[in-house]
């Protein structure tokens, strides 16, 4: 008889998107007329850089040549890519990295979910709340919790209440934790983290032995200089923390896929002895056995992010969308909505109007208005009588949203 991971059997029914987009499925079915406007999911609408473009093509064509053809590649990525992140992502910040600390992979969403597999069974985790549901659901799969109770949350974790009274920054920990995930530019609130708000965390993970798992996925959104885009921009991360990168939303490769994980190899875990162990090996080797790498002909293009050409498309792809931000932003303010985010980051939080719930209002704006947003309470409790608006979309098509809510009357 072939047992199932009962794990598994804890997770609530649908994981946010494919709910989203189930619900969606269905009034289209029902009304094929509609038009309708996609705000929930953060993927990108944009094209790819043309430098990224032109370099993946040369790519291929050399993977058409003989002399040049290459087979599996390096599983922790090609030592020209390592090295342009280490020079352009880091060290033009004034931040320590080298290439040998840096591992390549598939996606943030992968690498924030896989990360957990090298820590044991027995660590706590903290995750904020309102969160990016993998954090939660994969550690839930691993076996890490008991069962979720009325408000979706899983007994097993340390949840960190994120409230508009807190700038929706998390708590810190009221117990012991040995692993806490943070997110900043935030998914889903668009809030930041001031340098001395992280500060902060690396002296709290620091007294406590804890190890940051610091996602940056949306640092390119960032237009406040004092903003820290990595936290290995705070003194001491090196020995308390773990950094995700993507070029997802940065340069658009949510098709393409194609990002970046960096372990120090100062950073250091505890064997069940007590015996002090390096992580980067261990990350290296969870990649090595289950991943063959991102294929060459990506990893170029994703090279090709840091020429000039590349900067200053990506930077036109960033600024697009924070228009989109700023639109969505100046339209719900007139209507007299409480929102947030939206200005470092492309996603806007907006505190549902009239008392509704945050899938009442989701079935509202599909409805009614033909708008699809996010759901807060998919995010976690605290999420609850809120709602997330993505900038990812093509500018008359964010304008006309907005126009549509506003006839609402919300």
């Amino acid at each position: 008889m072939a047992h199932i991971n009962d794990h598994y059997l804890k997770l609530k029914a649908g994981y946010l998107f494919p709910e989203i987009a189930r619900r969606v499925r269905e009034f289209s079915t029902a009304n094929p007329a509609a038009k309708i406007i996609r705000l929930g999911i953060g993927d990108v609408t944009r094209p790819l850089p043309a430098a990224c473009i032109t370099a993946g093509k040369a790519a291929f064509d050399e993977l058409g040549e003989g002399k040049s053809f290459r087979g599996y590649g390096p599983e922790q990525g090609y030592d020209f890519l390592r090295e342009a992140i280490a020079e352009h992502d880091f060290k033009s910040r004034g931040v320590a990295i080298d290439a040998s600390e840096i591992v390549v992979s598939d996606g943030s969403k992968c690498d924030t979910g896989n990360i957990q597999e090298i820590f044991g069974a027995d660590c706590l985790i903290a995750v904020p709340d309102p969160v990016y549901p993998v954090y939660v659901d994969t550690n839930v799969m691993a076996g890490r919790t008991g069962q979720a109770d009325v408000s979706g949350r899983y007994a097993g974790l340390v949840y960190l209440n994120s409230t508009a009274e807190s700038g929706f920054l998390p708590a810190f920990p009221k117990r012991r934790v040995d692993l806490v995930y943070l997110c900043f530019p935030n998914n889903p609130t668009g809030c930041v983290a001031s340098r001395a708000v992280l500060t902060s965390w690396v002296e709290w993970a620091t007294r406590n032995g804890a190890i940051i798992l610091f996602d940056a996925a949306y640092e390119a959104f960032i237009s406040d200089p004092t903003i820290p885009h990595s936290i290995f921009e705070i003194p001491g991360a090196r020995e308390c923390a773990i950094e995700f990168r993507s070029y997802s939303k940065t340069a658009g490769f949510t098709g393409t896929r194609c990002a970046y994980t960096v372990v120090p190899k100062t950073l250091r875990g505890f064997d069940a002895v007590g015996s002090p162990v390096d992580i980067l090996p261990l990350w290296l080797r969870r990649q090595t056995t289950k991943f063959n790498g991102v294929s060459y002909p990506i990893q170029r293009a994703a090279e090709a992010c840091y020429s000039e050409a590349g900067k200053t498309q990506i930077k036109d792809l960033v600024q697009y969308y924070m228009g989109n931000a700023k639109i969505i932003r100046d339209g719900l303010a007139k209507m007299g909505i409480e929102i947030h985010g939206g200005v470092n980051a492309p996603y806007i939080w907006l505190k549902t109007p009239g008392n509704l719930s945050s899938w009442e209002f989701f079935d509202h704006l599909l409805t009614k208005a033909n708008v699809v947003g996010t759901p807060g309470a998919g995010f976690g409790a605290c999420g609850e009588g809120y709602f997330r608006l993505s900038a990812f979309g093509e500018t008359d098509q964010v304008r006309e949203a907005v126009e549509r809510i506003s006839k609402l009357g919300l």
